[in-house]
């Protein structure tokens, strides 16, 4: 059996000395006070710079060994899809545990130029959740459906939580980069309509003033190696890829440090259960950054 990662909480190869060497980086790293009153304000904040070209390269060369289904590790994975879509002509690659199975992957979870904006923006020590890596093929590449994130966490409390996209290509709005409707991250919790199918399907959990914002969604184009940070309220999506491109895409997810289990079942596949009540820690959500 392959070496779980999830047992290191600390950086296990130079995967971070290949950025950019700054002495004291918390403050190089650190947003402005416009970026995070903008956040506050939209429920996002995107074009913030996280990986060097030579990272991003690395990470790149470890993402082609994980689209083998037989790969090394591959038992670590909490899920797995090579394709979450039904539709075999629109490919969503999709998984969650890579920090388990890939060092890169690892590694940048322990990345200030991630840690210190992530602590600005939750207003707190920086505790893991769990990764995700959603990926577009070139040509037939599918959608993700509009949702908002804290949807699929319930079972975690309070509402404390950050999501951070780092692009590993250009995202551009021709294949497929986040959409967000500005704002959003106000609105109530709404009901899970589907995660790669029907685009529409949320129209149905909506008002119709509501409905009315998804006319004009905000495309967030971004270079490979930047990132947008959302709220995990925010209504986002993405259309499919159809360029000669692929558009991949790493997203870390993290909370406030001292949020709790919501339930008795395990919260993650293959990961312990914490009782109700009792802060998330432990091999499987580590603290990344303290404030």
């Amino acid at each position: 059996m392959a070496h779980d990662l999830s047992t290191e909480h600390q950086p296990v190869s130079d995967f971070l000395s290949r950025g950019p060497h700054v002495e004291d980086s918390a403050a190089a790293f650190r947003l402005s006070d416009e970026q995070v009153n903008f956040f506050h304000e939209n429920g996002y904040v995107s074009g913030v710079r996280i990986l060097s070209d030579e990272q991003i390269e690395q990470l790149r060369r470890e993402l082609s060994l994980l689209f083998d289904p037989e790969h090394d590790g591959r038992e670590h994975w909490h899920e797995y899809h090579s394709n979450e879509s039904a539709d075999p002509n629109r490919v969503l690659f999709h998984a969650l545990g890579a920090w388990r199975v890939s060092r890169g992957f690892h590694d940048i979870l322990w990345h200030p130029a991630f840690g210190v904006p992530a602590s600005q923006l939750l207003d707190g020590s920086v505790r893991f959740w769990h990764d995700q890596l959603f990926c577009k093929p070139a040509e037939h590449g599918g959608v993700v459906a509009w949702h908002q994130d804290y949807s699929y966490w319930t079972r975690t409390k309070p509402m404390a939580h950050l999501t951070c996209w780092i692009g590993l290509d250009d995202a551009t709005s021709s294949n497929g980069c986040l959409q967000y409707i500005p704002g959003s991250h106000q609105w109530d919790l709404l009901p899970i309509t589907g995660l790669a199918g029907d685009m529409d399907a949320i129209q149905e959990a909506l008002l119709p003033d509501q409905w009315e914002r998804f006319q004009n969604p905000v495309a967030i184009e971004l270079k490979a190696g930047e990132a947008s940070f959302h709220h995990p309220l925010m209504v986002h999506g993405s259309y499919e890829n159809s360029t000669k491109s692929p558009r991949r895409a790493t997203v870390i997810n993290v909370v406030r440090d001292g949020v709790a289990s919501a339930t008795d079942d395990p919260l993650l596949q293959g990961v312990p259960s914490i009782p109700t009540g009792q802060p998330l820690d432990g091999q499987f959500f580590p603290l990344l950054h303290e404030a």
